[in-house]
Formats: C-alpha cells, structure tokens, sequence
C-alpha cells in the first residue's frame, strides 16, 4: 500500500507539474494578437508597430491575425473562446470593447466578463475629414454646407454602432437640421477612408492614422482634430472644441485583453511585456508619426476600471443617440 501511495502521489506530483509548465516556460510557441478589424486601419496600424518589440522581449514569433466584420464583434468573440493560456490576444479598441454592448442587442459575448484587460498601449484621436471636392475649410462651413444641401451629402463610417457614428450624431445633435445619409462600411475604418477617397461619400469621423496619409497627401481634407489638444503631426488643425464643439472631444484608445481564465502569472508577464513595448522610443516615434501617442495603464485592474467607464459613458451616447447597430 505505501508502495502505491508513493506511486501515485509521484504520478500526481508529476501531473501537477505538467499542467504549470506552459505558465513556467511562457511562452513557448507563437503569440496571435487578433486585431478584430480588417488591414488598414488604426488597430492593424498599432498591431503592426507593437508586433516586431513585442516579439523581441517574448522570444516568439507574434502573428497578426485580422478577424474584421460587425464593428469589430467577429473578433471580440473568436478571441473570447479561444484558449485561456496567454497564446492567444485581442487588440480591442474603444468600439470594439466599450461602444459595441451599446448598440448590439444580440451579443454573444460579454466584453466585461469574458476578458481580463492587460493594459491600455494607445490613444488615437480622431479626426473630421472631408472630401477635396466639399467646398469647406471649417467644422462651421461643413455645418452651413449641409445644412444649404439636405439630403445631398452622404457621411461614412465603419459600421452603423461605431465611434466614428456615434461622434457624427453628437455633431448632429448640436447642430439640428443636418439631414445626411449615412453609408456604414464594414471591417474598420480603412474601407470606409478608401470610400471617402474615391469620392463615394462626402464625409467622415476617422482615426487619425487611418487618414494621415491622406491627409498629408492632399486626397483628403482635415477640418479637426477631436484630441483635447492639437496633435504635433497637423499642428494647424485646430480642435472640435477649438471649432465651437466641447462635445466633440474624444478619442480612440486601444488595448490588450486575453480571455477569461488565463492565469495571473501570463497577465502579469504580458502586462511588463507590454509596458515595456510602448516604451520603446521607436515605437513611440512610429506611431506618433501616424497620429498615434502610446499611453500604458498604471496596471491591469486600472484597465479594468477604465474599460468599465467607457462603457458605462458611450452607452449612454447611444441610447441617448438611438444608434443601434443594423
């Protein structure tokens, strides 16, 4: 009997010690960062950034993997059901996390519960762009314009229960009589940039780095930046508030989250990984360049918290707005 208690606790001790070796050895394998938004965008723009320092600090190969469609919910919830074991992470954005469960009614998912939040790594502002052809150079001009033309003007966005709508029916309330169409793109906001561009709406909220580039390069034109503050890549853009708009300061913070049940050890590990990335000062530079400024929290649960807010507050957007997503 000794004999088969000895047998057994060895076998249990050894069964233990399997099942800590992938916390102990994390990672060992490649990690999958889902960026739940097709290329293009402000997420896959900062996935890219972070992927090669991550990568470095973790010793492994970090795969970008882009799950777009429904507003980012498509890959909210492959990344919720995935494997809690630290191999796989979500870069879920404010609309993703925090405005979807205002304006879908039919989630699978519960974005409060069914991740820990690792930590914050960016904050993108957003901005007011308009096609060249729109004859405006202001956020009053474009209010008179569309006002003068109802029903003329079409306006993009990444999907009906997005940001970049909820920020233009904040635009709409402040300003009553702006009858435009909404034309919702799917997969982020890089289809419906492109939309702009090729002359198919008139105009748009964006992310900054998801129009920087053509911004700079003349096929779109800025009136402002929704930031607190104006942003040292257009330094002539004044703000929404600066146009006569307090309400229309907000922007498009990103973050890490993994699924429920990935243990503390691997939250931890990916959380000083993380903070570490963001700190690295051509990181810093690259996504500046783009719009872009790396913001970390103070620790997970801070993220926690800060998550729970925002979606407190664009909920409220919502029903307030009536923007449900279609």
């Amino acid at each position: 009997m000794k004999r088969k208690l000895t047998v057994w606790v060895a076998l249990a001790l050894a069964f233990c010690s399997t099942l800590s070796l992938p916390q102990s050895n994390y990672p060992n394998r490649a990690v999958k960062i889902i960026v739940p938004f097709a290329p293009g965008g402000a997420s896959d723009f900062v996935g890219r950034i972070m992927q090669p320092r991550l990568s470095e600090l973790l010793g492994q190969p970090i795969v970008i993997e882009n799950r777009g469609g429904a507003a980012g919910t498509i890959g909210m919830e492959v990344a919720a059901r995935s494997a809690p074991d630290g191999y796989t992470l979500v870069l879920g954005n404010v609309g993703s996390t925090a405005i979807n469960p205002g304006v879908f009614t039919n989630l699978s998912i519960n974005n409060l519960r069914d991740f820990i939040p690792v930590t914050q790594v960016v904050d993108v502002p957003g901005v007011l762009i308009v096609h060249p052809s729109v004859p405006v150079n202001s956020v009053k001009e474009l209010v008179a314009y569309v006002k003068a033309n109802p029903g003329k003007l079409n306006y993009a966005s990444p999907g009906s229960g997005s940001q970049n709508r909820l920020e233009m029916e904040i635009l709409r309330t402040a300003e009553r009589g702006m009858d435009m169409v909404h034309v919702p793109y799917k997969g982020g906001a890089g289809p419906a940039v492109t939309g702009l561009v090729a002359g198919e709406t008139q105009m748009m909220f964006s992310t900054v780095s998801s129009a920087m580039g053509h911004i700079k390069g003349g096929r779109l034109k800025a009136l402002a930046i929704t930031s607190p503050k104006r942003i040292k890549e257009l330094p002539d853009l004044p703000t929404m508030k600066e146009s006569g708009y307090a309400d229309g300061s907000s922007g498009s913070w990103q973050g890490v989250l993994v699924p429920l049940g990935t243990p503390r050890e691997i939250v931890e590990r990916l959380y000083a990984v993380l903070v570490q990335t963001m700190k690295t000062p051509d990181v810093i530079e690259r996504l500046a360049k783009g719009g872009a400024e790396a913001v970390t929290s103070s620790s997970p649960k801070a993220f926690a918290e800060f998550v729970a807010a925002e979606t407190q507050r664009w909920g409220k957007v919502a029903k307030e707005s009536g923007a449900i997503a279609d």
